[in-house]
């Protein structure tokens, strides 16, 4: 995995969990996250993306990560988002705005149909 990929599913996850604010589960989510694909750094990289502006932050990620995105095939684009589903459901929850943020992107990156099968067939 790249640099570059590392950044993206770090802030593909970070962007989503920071949609009503970062807690204490989802930070140790993350820092597992960047601790099991060696991404210390790029997790870093990720939170002062994030920082640097709050509240303009889904949107900037979304242009980061759709220029991505391009270059990766339409199987791991679908893993990441099925990640971050997977994720959400470990703390406990996938509240409504996350979830239409991920099918947003999912739209973004051509795999809606395939993300929504997913998640009806229960598969993440």
């Amino acid at each position: 995995m790249t640099s570059e990929e590392k950044k993206a599913l770090l802030l593909l996850k970070a962007i989503i969990f920071h949609y009503h604010g970062l807690d204490e589960g989802e930070s140790l989510i993350l820092e597992e996250t960047a601790n099991s694909i060696d991404a210390k750094e790029e997790l870093k990289w990720v939170m002062r993306f994030i920082e640097q502006d709050y509240y303009d932050a889904f949107d900037r990620a979304r242009v980061f990560l759709n220029e991505i995105m391009q270059k990766i095939d339409k199987t791991k684009r679908l893993q990441y988002l099925s990640s971050v589903w997977s994720a959400n459901n470990r703390k406990g929850y996938i509240s409504e705005m996350e979830a239409i943020a991920m099918l947003k992107l999912a739209q973004d990156w051509q795999v809606e149909r395939e993300l929504l099968d997913m998640i009806r067939n229960k598969l993440i």
